[in-house]
């Protein structure tokens, strides 16, 4: 496995259009690789993929089975003379994943709920849409990944209460065209910084090749860990 990152220029023409489009931002992504995984089998690694804001500069984060090359993107989207990516492996980092240990993170997600039609057909799958919706959907579903999510203590007016370690800090929804004339899509994306602690290493490094919730083609899914600020 490895686990890549690009800073794209947003003050070119071709950035914009990925930047504003996860199906487009999809298939460049895919374009990185001679033959992508689609990770169609359960528990597949497949190619994931994140856009982060940092104020003005945007990275694009890709975990795949492959190395990637940046170099279109470099060429068409970013700085092809001096910023052309890094690529690293991922393996050893994920090898090295204990119970116990302290990690911050980030995650974007598609948070949805599937709620069972009135009139007796499919459920729907429906989008989480407040914040407090979200941080509860990453909650619940945390262990069955391999980590919880860390809590601190907070004075309230009954006395001390717990408050987990984790907030929404950049929520967003897309809509676009699909190929074929089929219907549109729209997703509602929901970014996550906290920090967790590990339950189960092995289930913990299967979130971070397979990735977590729905929209994963969309740039969602991709949790990624860092060492934990004092």
């Amino acid at each position: 496995m490895f686990i890549s990152r690009i800073q794209l220029n947003p003050r070119r023409r071709d950035a914009w259009r990925l930047l504003g489009s996860p199906q487009r931002m999809h298939a460049a992504v895919l374009a990185s690789f001679p033959d992508p995984p689609t990770g169609d089998r359960h528990g597949a690694p497949r190619v994931l993929w994140r856009l982060d804001q940092d104020r003005e500069r945007y990275f694009l984060y890709v975990v795949s089975p492959d190395a990637p090359d940046f170099a279109h993107l470099a060429e068409q989207a970013g700085w092809p003379t001096t910023e052309r990516g890094t690529v690293k492996a991922y393996d050893p980092f994920l090898a090295s994943l204990r119970p116990g240990q302290m990690w911050a993170f980030r995650l974007t997600a598609n948070p949805t709920r599937y709620v069972q039609d009135k009139a007796g057909g499919r459920a729907k799958r429906l989008a989480h849409v407040t914040a407090a919706q979200q941080e509860a959907w990453l909650l619940e579903r945390a262990e069955r990944y391999g980590f919880r999510v860390t809590t601190t203590t907070a004075r309230g007016p009954g006395g001390d209460v717990m408050i987990p370690e984790v907030a929404v800090t950049r929520r967003a929804t897309h809509t676009f065209e699909r190929t074929g004339g089929a219907a549109p899509v729209t997703i509602g994306t929901a970014q996550f910084d906290g920090r967790l602690e590990i339950v189960d290493a092995e289930l913990l490094r299967a979130a971070l090749v397979t990735g977590i919730g729905a929209a994963k083609a969309y740039g969602c899914g991709l949790l990624t860990l860092a060492a934990c600020s004092s």
